[in-house]
């Protein structure tokens, strides 16, 4: 399951990669607004390498910003694309967001299977 994650992880970041600086034809047209593809797609980053890295997820997210910022920069040298800061800051903090998500389904499961019933209990 791990290997499957990690595949998915990393086609999701090529996809994001080419959709970034590929050519503009072969750009995905926006339904949810450039910002709310922007934050959909670095959101499903996050939850795809948080959950397939959960022991290194700390350093694969700091890389993960790291890298987001270098590839907004490197939008500079692709014509007809523009490096935005806002633009950073949506895909870092979306990017961190799935992280946390998978952090805290993570955190449900391990819960269930060391106590199944913990959800249904009531607590007095």
């Amino acid at each position: 399951m791990t290997a499957l994650l990690r595949l998915v992880a990393w086609l999701l970041a090529a996809a994001v990669t080419f959709a970034t600086l590929g050519p503009p034809d072969a750009r995905p047209r926006p339904f949810l607004g450039q910002q709310g593809d922007h934050a959909l797609a670095f959101l499903l980053v996050g939850i795809a390498f948080g959950l397939a890295y959960p022991q290194r997820r700390w350093t694969a997210s700091a890389l993960a910003v790291a890298l987001i910022g270098l590839l907004e920069i490197m939008q500079l040298w692709v014509p007809g694309r523009h490096a935005r800061f806002e633009d950073f800051m949506v895909d870092a903090l979306s990017t961190c967001a799935g992280f946390a998500l998978s952090a805290a389904a993570s955190w449900m499961m391990a819960q269930l299977v060391h106590d199944p019933d913990a959800v249904t209990r009531q607590r007095p």
